[in-house]
């Protein structure tokens, strides 16, 4: 079976929900290795609960198959709108960005994907909140839990991350793997996947 991998993008004031989610959902599926990152290297970080994590794997977007951005906030002043406004992280998704690398984010995590141009004439979810912003920065904004354009996966608000990770599950490792997911989480999916048509 085919072994993934996940780098989960970290920054001040993600929003612990948003990248718990899948995290945990791939946690159930055993070939899934997972590593959080930061588009500065090495360093701790404290999310939106103030929880302090300590990142120490480098940027290396080259050995990742998915990279994981959860979001942090909305608006002026949350983690998501410093991020943007420091620029590093958009720059280096950006750079990021290759055939065979899948993106994904959850929630306002599509704004720093949306910034960095990889949502441009693309069908995408986001926290409804944040919908005209990913438009005006060029993304065709879908209203659904789960949207899935091939190399670019997003979703919807908060908890729409456990069903991006249990959408994740089928699409790598079978309806059975998402099934069991679900059963050893006790949480059932919600919504529909909405993908674009090949």
């Amino acid at each position: 079976m085919r072994s993934l991998s996940v780098h989960t993008v970290l920054y001040d004031d993600v929003e612990d929900q948003d990248f718990i989610g899948p995290i945990t959902v791939f946690g159930v599926l055993e070939h899934v290795r997972h590593t959080y990152v930061t588009a500065d290297g090495p360093r701790a970080v404290t999310t939106a609960s103030g929880a302090e994590i300590t990142v120490r794997a480098p940027w290396s977007p080259g050995t990742a198959d998915l990279i994981l951005v959860p979001g942090g906030g909305y608006g002026e002043g949350s983690g998501v709108d410093r991020e943007i406004i420091r620029g590093a992280l958009p720059r280096a998704l950006a750079s990021a960005a290759r055939p065979g690398l899948i993106l994904a984010a959850v929630c306002t995590g599509t704004q720093l994907l949306a910034a960095a141009g990889l949502t441009d004439g693309r069908p995408c979810a986001t926290h409804h909140v944040a919908e005209d912003d990913v438009r005006a920065r060029g993304g065709d904004v879908v209203r659904a839990r789960v949207v899935d354009d091939g190399d670019l996966v997003t979703s919807g608000g908060v908890t729409s991350g456990l069903d991006l990770g249990l959408w994740l599950a089928e699409r790598f490792y079978g309806p059975q793997a998402a099934l069991l997911a679900e059963e050893v989480l006790e949480y059932q999916r919600r919504g529909t996947v909405w993908r674009a048509v090949q």
